[in-house]
């Protein structure tokens, strides 16, 4: 099998339909996984109602990289030579799932190779940092399948409750799964013939202020979470990660603070409680 595709999906019954079709629209009669995590709505219904093509894998635990372990880890029985990853709200751009593909064996030492952002008021600045530092987006990239076995072999998964699996896969594809002296930018391609449209935001529509401030405390708790991740990766390297990074936190809570930017501080605020509350510190 030269290609398989992954969506990663949690309540996007409102675009995933529009992200099957994009990817359905690819040449190729590729697979397609639809892998719902956690979600409340119809999802996973609407996926299903795209045919044999399209298999859904429809997980009650929420979480996207405990669902990202768990179907690349126990659910595929083999890996594609190229293996795409698509978030459940982006549109891909045609002839992206090639371009991925066609990077990957014109590059045989990269692990992974992404795509990059076409639309939005950052559009430009975010696909400029990507060519610089080689950079890996969640919305749409492609893992080597060799290395994802490689993994599998070393036992190296995602803690369950990372926020933001695409940094650490970048990371694990630039360090070719060690630790971080053996950082190499190279081993991630940006292809500027793949990429993806995200739905924009309407500052007239209150849901998108409350997703906003949602994804801001994540942000945050992203920020926080590769902290840890770093000191693991620079110490004993990727087979010490640890299923739940929420173990570590008494340490870490013991020397985090807010940054001191206001576009910051009151979402680090909350983001710290919630990790004070993920390590039985404080009641929710």
């Amino acid at each position: 099998m030269s290609v398989l595709v992954a969506i990663l999906a949690y309540n996007e019954e409102g675009r995933i339909g529009r992200c099957i079709a994009s990817l359905l629209n690819e040449p190729g009669d590729f697979p397609i996984h639809v892998v719902v995590n956690g979600t409340s709505d119809r999802t996973a219904d609407i996926a299903r109602g795209f045919g044999s093509r399209v298999i859904v894998h429809d997980f009650a635990e929420g979480g996207k990289s405990r669902s990202w372990n768990r179907f690349v880890f126990e659910e595929l029985n083999e890996y594609a030579a190229t293996n795409v990853f698509v978030d459940g709200d982006a549109e891909i751009a045609p002839g992206s799932v090639a371009a991925l593909q066609m990077i990957l064996e014109q590059n045989p030492s990269a692990n992974a190779a992404s795509g990059i952002p076409l639309n939005g008021r950052r559009a430009e600045y975010y696909q400029s940092q990507m060519l610089t530092e080689h950079g890996l987006f969640g919305d749409l990239y492609a893992v080597r399948g060799s290395f994802l076995a490689r993994m599998k072999s070393a036992n190296i998964r995602l803690p369950s409750d990372l926020v933001g699996d695409d940094g650490l896969i970048g990371s694990l594809a630039k360090t070719d799964l060690n630790d971080e002296t053996n950082w190499q930018d190279s081993r991630v391609i940006v292809s500027c013939d793949a990429g993806f449209y995200c739905e924009p935001a309407s500052i007239a529509d209150p849901a998108t202020w409350k997703m906003q401030y949602a994804r801001q405390i994540n942000y945050s708790v992203r920020h926080f979470q590769n902290q840890i991740v770093s000191d693991i990766m620079r110490a004993k390297g990727p087979t010490a990660l640890p299923d739940m990074l929420s173990g570590s936190y008494p340490h870490y809570l013991k020397i985090f603070r807010p940054r001191f930017a206001l576009s910051q501080f009151w979402f680090d605020l909350r983001a710290l409680r919630r990790m004070h509350i993920a390590a039985g510190k404080l009641s929710a």
